[in-house]
């Protein structure tokens, strides 16, 4: 049997769970980059309905997503071919646990989540979402927004261009945040599913995230990765989280968050100054973070 080839990059990754000011955790997030190997995902899900409910249903869809790509990716090659359709079943699959679960108890009717997940193939990006959690690329100083903001915001910038819809209307209009795609057992009006490929390059920064990162605003998460851009990923998850523990908003959302470096066979990242590989921090507002490297040994 031949070898498979020797893959191009190999990533750094390093995943962050932080409850926030309301110490509660609605998002779950799952990450699997084993090491040697240029293949990876991440999946995340945005609770709604609740607390309790909300978190339920963000575990349904993380569990279900991840379950079915973890089944395939001992064959990635394979798994590559049929990316649309796995990552479309998914999908399929984890909304319908939601609906079954919800409709069993009263309690949880109403729940769904958001999800995100990216697969990192050597150069090759692939996701699917659903909802509002943004997907970011930070390349040669430049961070972009890849997947649809599945927000009525987004829908709003639509009207505006459009002439449908006056600037000034559109800014102050009370929905903008309001989904208008989520998992919650019914028809699924719009999902994100790239089954082409985004190049990658040496250097590259994937970003995947829970809303919650958002209030750092998008200009400041750029201007922190041209910075410490050339650091581990794990020195860059602590930097975002330290600059959302400085805005010291009383309002500030759980978020969960997944920093992705690409590199180049045998490059090393910058090394964090904790070796130890999983930290956990108590805040003195009671809340709880996680931060953990996710590369782990293959097999």
């Amino acid at each position: 049997m031949p070898m498979p080839p020797v893959p191009e990059f190999l990533y750094d990754a390093a995943m962050v769970i932080d409850q926030g000011r309301r110490a509660r955790q609605e998002d779950a997030i799952v990450s699997d980059f084993p090491a040697g190997n240029g293949f990876g995902f991440v999946v995340l899900a945005d609770g709604m309905g609740g607390h309790a409910a909300g978190d339920i249903a963000s575990k349904i869809a993380v569990t279900e997503v991840f379950s079915e790509l973890k089944m395939q990716s001992g064959d990635p090659e394979l798994l590559e071919r049929r990316i649309g359709e796995v990552l479309g079943d998914a999908v399929l699959s984890a909304n319908e646990c939601i609906g079954l679960y919800s409709s069993r108890s009263n309690e949880h009717e109403g729940m769904g989540a958001t999800l995100l997940a990216p697969v990192l193939m050597d150069d090759r990006l692939y996701w699917v979402s659903v909802g509002d959690s943004p997907l970011y690329l930070f390349r040669n100083g430049t961070m972009s927004r890849l997947n649809a903001n599945h927000a009525l915001v987004s829908q709003i910038d639509f009207l505006v261009n459009s002439g449908i819809m006056a600037r000034d209307e559109a800014l102050s209009h009370p929905d903008q945040d309001c989904l208008t795609s989520v998992l919650a057992g019914r028809d699924i009006p719009q999902i994100d599913c790239r089954a082409t490929p985004v190049q990658l390059m040496h250097g590259d920064i994937v970003i995947a995230a829970s809303d919650g990162l958002q209030i750092l605003g998008e200009a400041r998460i750029e201007a922190l990765l041209r910075f410490a851009g050339n650091q581990s990923a794990e020195r860059i998850a602590d930097g975002l989280l330290q600059d959302i523990g400085r805005l010291d908003d009383p309002w500030q959302d759980n978020v969960s968050f997944c920093v992705v470096k690409v590199q180049k066979q045998g490059e090393a990242a910058q090394p964090a100054k904790d070796p130890v590989l999983r930290r956990k921090i108590k805040g003195r507002n009671g809340s709880v973070t996680i931060l953990a490297k996710v590369k782990r040994s293959a097999g």
